[in-house]
């Protein structure tokens, strides 16, 4: 598995990224620039990342003008044949608006930059970035947003619960998921999903910020494990 790492302008979390992905983890990574208009080298099986940050300084709202950058092109059809693309805080908010992942994120219902750790519970192990967690298990992982609260309309809503598309919700560290453990205000305490056809992957929580213990955190790792086990499968 070979992986792809986006950078915009303004994307702060891309070196992280790359870090995790090719020295924490051993994979082979290497950094696409927002200009580059083909995805050549990488084919289904292989993993897009879009990273967190502010794409653009997140004018006219976060993931906006990213999404026409000349470089979506080839994410779109890379996804649309299979490949896996996994987008990160502001990745998740760019893959919202290419319609890459249903609904979209707003404002965090304080109005306020959120910066601290929290939890998560883990709703599935169907799909290639859970399938080596359990559900029920929490995860403790940093998030650092301001729009990263997931909206969908009901119809959305109900087809995302019914097709098992949640991936984490925002829950205590005993995996209880209320209006209290509910640090964005996000519908259904939802902090990360998965399309339909399971491959394009979004999560407001940064995993590569909590996969090393000499940051005193690991729990991000079962993340970038699940997509390593998924290689290993196929086999």
């Amino acid at each position: 598995m070979k992986f792809g790492v986006v950078v915009f302008p303004g994307s702060n979390c891309d070196r992280d990224t790359v870090h995790v992905l090719q020295h924490v983890m051993g994979f082979e990574t290497r950094t696409i620039f927002h200009k580059e208009t083909s995805l050549e080298g990488f084919k289904p099986g292989d993993c897009i990342v879009l990273p967190g940050g502010f794409s653009y300084g997140d004018y006219l709202r976060s993931g906006a003008i990213a999404r026409f950058s000349p470089v979506m092109e080839a994410v779109i059809k890379f996804a649309n044949e299979g490949g896996y693309v996994m987008g990160i805080c502001n990745g998740f908010q760019v893959l919202c608006e290419a319609g890459l992942l249903p609904g979209a994120l707003l404002r965090n219902r304080n109005q306020q930059f959120i910066c601290q750790n929290i939890h998560m519970r883990t709703e599935t192990t169907h799909s290639a970035v859970t399938n080596a967690l359990e559900v029920g298990q929490v995860l403790q992982i940093p998030i650092a947003h301001a729009e990263g609260r997931y909206y969908a309309d009901a119809d959305t809503l109900a087809t995302i619960q019914k097709n098992d598309q949640v991936l984490f919700r925002y829950s205590d560290a005993n995996g209880l998921v209320n209006d209290s453990t509910n640090i964005n205000g996000a519908i259904d305490n939802i902090a990360g999903i998965t399309n339909a056809t399971r491959n394009v992957f979004g999560m407001m929580p940064h995993p590569e910020r909590a996969s090393e213990s000499v940051l005193g955190n690991t729990d991000g790792r079962g993340i970038f494990e699940s997509l390593k086990a998924t290689v290993l499968q196929a086999v």
